[in-house]
């Protein structure tokens, strides 16, 4: 799988998915139904870079195994394959799978002695892989406890890695949860009591996709602002931040950008 021409400067990575649903809850679905296939709780499962705000991946459906690893992998692909400062996420039991599958390495295994063919090979995480989870604990509702869990790496090491963060000083999600928010208020479908749901689901994912990707090049965010030779504040969006554009593009600009340049253009469309 060839990786992106151009990949973001992205150094860290959070993951998390966002709730939302289709036609009706998921509660009120009936297996028996065919209709409601296509109905139902639907998942925003997101790879977020912090430091830059940029929603690098997106993969919108059920929360599954399969979805999680789509994530991973096209995280991957996007970023040139490259292993990041510090990986972390809620305590989704997918994510250490998918990431163990798609950035490990394969190590042989000492033959037994005994008859038949010799081990298959294992994967393990490479050293410099950093990866800890997020673990909530919630008293009636609300949160009161909140801990890191080193599931790949070393204490040390991933110490080392928010030291060197730019936005991140203890091991955290908040920055994509922030931005869940974001796209909340940006996707009114999406907010959690509407009537302004989604009635469709190719629809629904339609839209998942261009609000999270619009974000990155359409989107100034304030924390991303830097003071000009002149004095003035600069305003800049996720893409400018993290290296793929030099300008904030306009919806209309985005929109018509033609997908064929994405290999020989500098700055490139989302999606």
């Amino acid at each position: 799988m060839n990786s992106w021409p151009f990949p973001p400067n992205t150094r860290e990575v959070q993951f998390d998915e966002k709730w939302a649903f289709v036609g009706k809850k998921e509660k009120h679905c009936n297996a028996k139904d065919p209709k409601d296939d296509e109905r139902g709780d639907c998942w925003d499962h997101v790879a977020f870079d912090p430091e830059h705000r940029l929603v690098v991946s997106v993969i919108a459906g059920r929360r599954t195994i399969d979805h999680a690893r789509w994530l991973v992998e096209d995280f991957h692909q996007r970023t040139g394959g490259r292993i990041m400062n510090l990986m972390t996420s809620d305590e989704h039991p997918a994510y250490p799978t998918a990431i163990l599958e798609i950035y490990g390495v394969e190590q042989r295994r000492e033959p037994t002695g005994k008859p038949g063919r010799p081990p298959k090979p294992v994967k393990v995480p490479p050293p410099e892989l950093q990866y800890a989870t997020v673990h909530k604990t919630r008293k009636k509702g609300r949160v009161v406890k909140v801990e890191a869990r080193v599931v790949f790496g070393r204490v040390l090491a991933v110490l080392a890695a928010l030291a060197v963060s730019l936005v991140s000083k203890v091991v955290n999600t908040f920055f994509l949860e922030r931005h869940n928010g974001t796209d909340r208020n940006r996707n009114g479908r999406k907010a959690r009591k509407t009537y302004c749901f989604s009635k469709a689901w190719s629809v629904h994912e339609a839209m998942t996709y261009f609000t999270m990707y619009s974000y990155n090049f359409c989107w100034c965010v304030r924390t991303l602002r830097v003071k000009a030779r002149d004095g003035h504040w600069q305003e800049r969006t996720p893409a400018m931040a993290a290296g793929l554009a030099d300008h904030v593009w306009t919806l209309q600009e985005w929109l018509c950008f033609p997908g064929a340049q994405r290999d020989t253009a500098r700055s490139r469309g989302g999606g």
